[in-house]
């Protein structure tokens, strides 16, 4: 998920308070048991679609600390980490924020986040694996996930039965076979496949399926991984990809793919859920009728499995200086706990676990996404991580692919040494 990046203010601010309260050893539940008050920050995701289950979480906590009062506040995503990184140079953060799961490093490697007990949590056994890497950071816990969104591909009906093609194609085999007809029934100037070159969250899904990574773990360091044999496969049949069924701009990311899907210019697109069903919207719908003509899979990989894709979501966690992190960690449970759980599904989202997965994969109407979370990546939780320009050194390294101004290898080298560079840097 593209959020802002840290202002400087926050991060000067992140490493006072870190070092005014001794840093984060201390568990959830060892101090603010008995506060009188407790702030939530939650973006207007909640405010706007699941209120009833901030107050289910509200009313809980309130019936076993009669007296204890709630504010919350609210925050659009662009707002929200800019208000964050000012107040955490004061003495008035807040006891519970929601973040995107991939803006937790960089907070956490400076200490903004109190460590908490994960067995306290419902479920916590069986957090999706994208959701728990985003809140573990050298072997300890920082957060609590909270729900998830993973991507899909998304299939236009009417351009496949043009080329003779009844059915949604469940290898990867198929599904190249499949483009390859479409390819010539439609044309050049059709993408069968609408793969943005510098769409990096789709490139290192083929990546992780090929058994290779952004970078390795060894001991305490991190060894950037781009140019390893294996993520040098998944890279040249991501190009392969991009080389037979990408006939638009090869410069261009993602941003607009469901304005392009819209317009009709594609049978496929690889992308988070909810694109499909943007570019269906009267405003970007430029075929007619366009949710009638599309439907999602689960995407194959090359390897035989499902691809493993990049799974955004939220996370909740509670800020070092909290003064009620107790309390904090218990209205966590409430809102991400079992009973929270269903009401997230109920509203179109993704659980934060394994266990409340199942049943959505056994059901016509979320067995897509569903299937799909079940296999997941996410980026390094390594302490430089924050300070690579990640989406640019990897865009770079795939338009330089994509467009063959470089070869696979000699861009990978070169997006290992930009990363190499800064990745154990605290």
């Amino acid at each position: 998920m593209k959020r802002k990046l840290i202002a400087a203010i926050g991060v000067a601010g992140i490493m006072i308070g870190a070092a005014a309260c001794g840093g984060s050893d201390k568990k959830d539940g060892a101090a603010g048991g008995d506060a009188k008050e407790l702030t939530v920050w939650l973006t207007v995701d909640a405010q706007k679609n699941w209120p009833e289950l901030v107050k289910a979480a509200d009313d809980a906590i309130v019936a076993k600390h009669p007296g204890l009062k709630i504010n919350h506040e609210y925050y659009g995503w662009p707002d929200k980490n800019a208000k964050l990184d000012a107040v955490l140079a004061t003495d008035k953060a807040p006891d519970v924020v929601e973040m995107g799961n991939s803006e937790m490093l960089p907070y956490t490697v400076k200490g903004a986040f109190a460590e908490v007990d994960p067995s306290k949590f419902d479920n916590s056994a069986g957090w999706l694996d994208a959701l728990k890497a985003s809140v573990t950071y050298n072997g300890k816990t920082y957060g609590v996930p909270y729900y998830a969104g993973g991507r899909t591909a998304t299939w236009r009906k009417d351009i496949a039965a043009d080329s003779g093609i009844t059915a949604t194609p469940k290898t990867y085999a198929e599904l190249t076979a499949d483009l390859d007809k479409i390819q010539a029934k439609q044309g050049d100037k059709f993408s069968a496949w609408y793969q943005p070159t510098r769409d990096w969250y789709a490139a290192m899904s083929f990546v992780y399926d090929a058994g290779g990574s952004i970078a390795k773990q060894d001991g305490d360091k991190f060894k950037a991984n781009l140019s390893s044999p294996e993520s040098i496969k998944g890279l040249t049949e991501f190009k392969n990809v991009v080389d037979k069924y990408m006939k638009n701009d090869k410069t261009k990311d993602e941003a607009d793919r469901p304005i392009v899907y819209g317009q009709g210019k594609s049978a496929l697109v690889f992308s988070p859920a909810w694109e499909g069903a943007n570019a269906a919207l009267p405003e970007n719908d430029k075929v007619g009728k366009l949710a009638e003509k599309i439907e999602s899979f689960v995407m194959p990989a090359p390897s035989g499995k499902a691809m493993p894709v990049f799974l955004g979501g939220s996370d909740l966690a509670v800020p070092v200086k909290s003064k009620a992190q107790a309390l904090a960690a218990e209205w966590i449970n409430a809102f991400t706990g079992t009973q929270g759980q269903k009401g997230l599904v109920a509203k179109g989202n993704l659980p934060n676990n394994k266990t409340d997965l199942a049943p959505l994969k056994a059901d016509p109407k979320t067995a897509v996404p569903a299937t799909a979370a079940e296999s997941s990546w996410f980026v390094p939780m390594a302490p430089g991580w924050g300070q690579v320009e990640k989406a640019k050194t990897l865009q770079d390294m795939l338009q330089a692919i994509g467009t063959g101004k470089k070869t696979v290898e000699a861009a990978a080298k070169d997006a290992d040494a930009a990363i190499d560079k800064v990745i154990n840097t605290k």
